[in-house]
This record gives C-alpha cells, structure tokens and sequence, in this order.
C-alpha cells in the first residue's frame, strides 16, 4: 500500500530523514516508535502530501481513503454543533444524502432511477446508513455525555475537539488509518475504549505512539524511526523490544570497528601528508577516510541521550498520609467540579487516581499538593508528610525562564543545601553537564523535563508524590525509566495516568473518580478492570432491554421506518463487539481442539504401540497434558458458543 523508497528530508543543515525505505503493506498495523522529534510525524506529512522529500519517492498504490486528524479542528460555521461536526468523517458524504433526497421527489425517470440507485450503492459502501450510530458511539467512547453533542463545536476546549476530530475519523471507516499520538489527550477510561475500538478496526492502521499498551495489543510490525533512518522489524513490540537491542550491540560493535579504522587513517595522514614519499599513499587513506565520514555509523539517540532518574529515600511519617471528608470544590462558587469526596491515603500505598476528564483529578491532586484550598469540606495531610508534586503542566512547578541549575539549586537551598561539589554531582547522576544547566527549563525536551523535575523530587526528599500525567512527551525509553524508579521507591505515591501499562506496573490500588462521587478499589489494576466488568454483567440486562426498546413514552408502532431501522441498527452496534469476540473464541477453539486431538491420537499411538526405546512415563504425562487441554479448549468452547448462541437471539 505504502513503498517508501530512499526518502531523505532535510531542515536546513540537519538530516531528519535519510535515505528511508520500507514498506506498509495492505492490511498491516504498524506502530512507528522512537525519540521525540526523530521524524516520525514527518512520515505521516509525506503520507499526507503536507510535505516533500528532498530526494526519493513514495508510491501510494490502489488510492487508499486516507483518515487522519488534524491539529487544530475547526467547525464549518458557528453554529455548528459536535455531532454534526463529527458526521463530516467522510467527504462528500452529506452531498450524496441531499442529491439522493432530492432524486428521491420523482424515480419515473429511468435516469434519475439509475443515478439513484449508483448513489444508494456508493452511500451504503461508504456507510451512510450507519454513520450516525457510529459516530455517537465514538462520542461516548471517548467521553462525551449525550447532552454534549448538540452543543456549538467552538464551545468546547481544545482535548476535546481534538477527541472530536478522533471520532470522527474513527467512524469514517478508512482504508488507511494515521493516528499520531492518539492517546495524548485521552484519560484513562477513553484509551481502554480506543484500543477496543481499533481492535475491530480491519484497514491497515499506522499508529506513532508512545503508550505500550496500544502498540502491544493493536500493532504486529514495528518501523523505529531513530537517528535518521528507519527500522522495520517483523514482529511485535515485545519482539521489537529484545530484537532491537541484539541490533544495537551489533550497530555498537561496528562503529568501534568503523572509529578505529578511521583513527589508524588519520595518524598516518598526519603523519606522512608533509612528507614527498609518503603524499601520495597519504592522499589515498584521505579519500578513505572522506568515504567513511560518508557513511558513518551513528548510534540511536535513544542509548545517546539516556539519562537516569532515581528518587531519594523518603523521610518516616505516620501511617495515614491523606485524609479528606466530605471534600469539595468549585472555581466560580456556582458550578462544583466535585463534592462529597471522602478517602485515605496510607503510608506506602502506590494508588492510581481514574476518571473521565473534566471531573477534578487534577484539582484534586492540586488540593493535596496545598497550591489550592478547598471549598468544602475537609483534606488533612498526616504527620511528618513531605508532598513532592509534578504538575501536568510543566511551568507550574518548574518556570521555564528559569535556568536548569538555578531550579535545581531552589529545591537544594529549600532543604539546607551543602557543599557545591555535592550538588554538581546530583545534576550530573542525573544527565546534566556542564552544556545543560545554563539552559532555560522551557527549552528541554520531554525527557530532559522530567530529570529535572526529578532531581528536584531528589534534592527535596519527599515521602508523598504527587504525579499529574508524568508519562506526557516522554518516549519507550523514558517511560521505561521512570516507570522503574517509581517501583523501586519505598515511599507513597498517587498518580494520574492515560497511560495504561504504566499504571498496571506501578499502581498497586486504584481511586476511581465519577459523577456520582469516589471509589477505591485494593488491588491493582487488573482487580479494577475485573471488579468492573462484574458490576456490568449485573446491570446487563437492563442496559440491552433499553439498547432494543423504543424510547419511553413512544408507541413502536407510531415509530417512523427510518426510526426503527435506526433503533435496531443501534442496538446490533452495541452488541456487535461482543458477537466478535465470541466468534473469535470459538473458532480458536475449534482449531486448537482439533490440532489437540491430532496430537493425542499420536501419543496415544505411541503408549498402544510400543517401541524398544519407548519412554512410558513421559507418553503417560504427555498424554495427561493434552487431555487438560482438551478439557480446558472444550470448556471454553461451550461457554462462547452458548454466549454467541444467546446475543445471536436478541441481534
């Protein structure tokens, strides 16, 4: 679909991508990864025809229907509301519906009946019938109540038109997909929608994030952008993940190779060059050596620029670290953001705080951190609680006209201080030098930021974390990091995360925020996902009652036609996820049964029919093995076929 041929992009003097070629074949998922600003989102304007290259081609083959989004959505006129700015997903689109309504006043013409019928073929091609369904869907997948979405478009902020432009691109259907960064402006509850949405997603998806969890479960191929160039590796991130360092060793091994080489060269041309008998041989290890610095071996800059991050020892404090009753508060003392919140934090605890965006997690963590005051109720931090907090917002806690040593040197001079040569130390354990320190916080990149913020966390010495979306613009690799020191560290910590496997790591219970108030769940966050699927299963029924009934107070048989497909064809949307993933269930099952069986018929062969060299013990244990199998896969085929057999009846 995508034939990428020796692509080079240049910005002035620097070489962002050089010589790139791999392919994307049709119906591929591919996550591209690697450091911010290596290129990745340049491939995409390639894609895209928003950018040229300086040398190369891409083939796009067969015209796929490209969907995107763009970053900073506007609506059509301003009235505009969400959910019709939504339906714009598919060009065109709105203009087959208004010609075929007009066709539609007279069909005697045999002209206007053909032409009516090719734009019935291409609408319901395009899914014109459904799209409305699936663009609410999306809607309220990716947070939106359904109150909202006859709201303006420009009334709204810009996450969540950017959460718009995503539904709307998601619900157009395309044959090509690019998503770049998708999860940056989701909460947690809404990157768990994605992945199930993208799941069932049967185009081929290009997707450059950061998040594990999506690049896990959604992509099969990885293309690491890094350095210029562009990797692809034939496997999944897990694969990725070890294959590229077995790379990365060989890479190494060859650019010692390549230096000494080149070093041998040099000595002897500044050696040899002024001397008449040796000028010439002199000249010819001169183009050796220009041919070298041609090709030059450069190493990821993920390994270059990798720094650490490491959290000090946390001071000792009383078992209860946080405490709030009947917690509230309001910005405008009209409007609340939440109320009636009461819970603990205790001395240890690694808690996950959840929820929609917009319900106050932020200001909740702002409130424990002290920059904010309740405006009702009570938030008590315990006794010899030291508060260590990272904004979402980088120059809330760290000004960004403020010099790396100088902010660094605030947090060291607020706990005592000490010697020069100590301090020096800190900053370089964590990966500044003498280059870094007189620059200004606001110019660091994603993973520079957050050293310096923990070198603060560091010199300060708190025993309580507070960390509001600390994962934001920091790459595989810095994630990795920080998802370390944080399991490492004996202290307390509660954070807000979209980032899911960084919160199955490193949370060990999870704070859930909604509408209705707060909820802490034990466990980690698997209990949490287990623990809400089972208060779904005991409201299901009602819900799929009210999927398939008519609205109340309104009579089925008054319901119009085009009101009635509408309901029915809800009410399959809704459960047509569920119908295939039971029929995934089953036919794995049946394909796993059958090879089990194979499989035991040959061993059973083998205990009836006996060699010399025969090894009972194991036939007998082989012969258990695959009979628990057996058992396990027959088990799992009765349940999903039972389930699929009951959807099935109410589709």
């Amino acid at each position: 679909m995508l034939d990428f041929r020796n692509i080079s992009v240049h910005y002035g003097h620097q070489d962002v991508l050089a010589d790139v070629t791999f392919r994307v074949n049709k119906g591929e998922r591919v996550g591209v990864v690697g450091p911010n600003g290596s290129g990745k989102s340049t491939l995409f304007k390639i894609v895209l025809g928003e950018m040229s290259t300086d040398t190369g081609e891409l083939i796009i083959e067969n015209s796929p229907r490209i969907g995107w989004t763009r970053q900073n959505p506007e609506p059509d006129s301003e009235g505009e509301t969400l959910l019709e700015y939504s339906l714009r997903g598919i060009p065109g689109l709105a203009e087959m519906e208004a010609e075929m309504q007009e066709l539609e006043a007279d069909l005697s013409d045999p002209v206007k009946m053909r032409r009516y019928g090719e734009l019935q073929t291409q609408f319901e091609h395009l899914g014109g019938y459904d799209i409305e369904t699936r663009v609410k869907i999306a809607l309220g997948g990716l947070g939106f109540s359904t109150d909202e979405f006859d709201k303006p478009f420009k009334s709204f902020s810009g996450g969540w038109r950017m959460r718009a432009e995503l539904s709307r691109v998601l619900a157009s259907k395309p044959d090509l997909l690019l998503l770049d960064e998708p999860s940056n402006y989701l909460d947690l509850p809404a990157v768990d929608w994605l992945q199930k949405f993208l799941k069932a997603y049967d185009g081929t998806l290009m997707l450059i994030s950061h998040d594990r969890y999506l690049l896990r479960t959604l992509t099969d191929i990885i293309v690491e952008v890094d350095a210029g160039t562009a990797t692809r590796y034939e496997g999944n991130l897990d694969w990725y993940m070890t294959e590229r360092e077995v790379r990365y060793e060989h890479l190494k091994a060859a650019k010692e190779n390549q230096d000494h080489h080149r070093e041998q060269l040099q000595r002897f041309v500044d050696r040899f060059r002024a001397q008449a008998t040796k000028a010439a041989q002199a000249q010819s290890r001169q183009k050796l050596i220009d041919k070298i610095d041609e090709e030059r071996i450069v190493l990821p800059k993920r390994y270059t620029n990798s720094g650490r991050l490491r959290l000090a020892e946390p001071p000792p404090s009383g078992i209860e670290m946080f405490r709030c009753e009947d917690l509230g508060f309001s910005y405008d003392g009209v409007k609340k953001v939440f109320s009636g919140l009461s819970f603990q934090v205790t001395r240890g605890d690694k808690v996950a705080l959840i929820g929609y965006n917009g319900l106050g997690k932020t200001t909740l963590m702002r409130i424990i951190a002290g920059t904010r005051q309740p405006t009702e109720g009570r938030a008590i931090l315990g006794h010899n609680v030291v508060t260590g907090y990272l904004s979402q917002e980088f120059a809330e806690t760290i000004p960004p006209d403020v010099s790396v040593y100088r902010n660094a040197k605030n947090a060291w001079d607020a706990k005592g201080g000490g010697p020069e040569k100590v301090f020096r130390n800190q900053l370089g354990a964590f990966g500044f030098d003498e280059n870094d320190v007189e620059k200004p916080a606001g110019v660091l990149s994603g993973g520079e930021k957050i050293r310096l913020a923990f070198l603060r966390l560091f010199l300060t010495a708190p025993n309580f974390l507070l960390l509001d979306e600390p994962t934001t613009h920091l790459d595989l690799d810095g994630r990795r990091l920080l998802q370390d020191a944080l399991q490492k560290y004996k202290g307390t910590i509660l954070l807000v995360s979209h980032d899911i496997d960084f919160v199955r790591a490193t949370a060990t219970s999870i704070l859930e925020i909604t509408r209705d108030g707060i909820r802490q769940y034990p466990g980690g966050y698997d209990y949490y996902c287990e623990k809400k699927l089972e208060a779904a299963k005991t409201v299901r029924p009602e819900v799929r009652q009210k999927a398939t009934e008519p609205a109340a107070g309104q009579d089925q048989q008054k319901m119009s036609r085009k009101e009635l497909r509408k309901a029915r064809a809800e009410a399959r949307e809704a459960i047509a996820p569920k119908l295939r993933e039971l029929r995934k269930r089953v036919e794995t099952a049946e394909k796993k049964l059958d090879e089990l069986q194979k499989a035991l018929d040959e061993a059973s062969a083998e205990l009836f029919n006996p060699t010399p060299t025969t090894n009972f013990a194991e036939c007998n244990r082989k012969v258990r093995v695959i009979q628990a199998e057996i058992d396990r896969y027959t088990a799992d085929w009765e349940n999903a076929s039972i389930e699929l057999e009951e959807l099935k009846g109410e589709d």
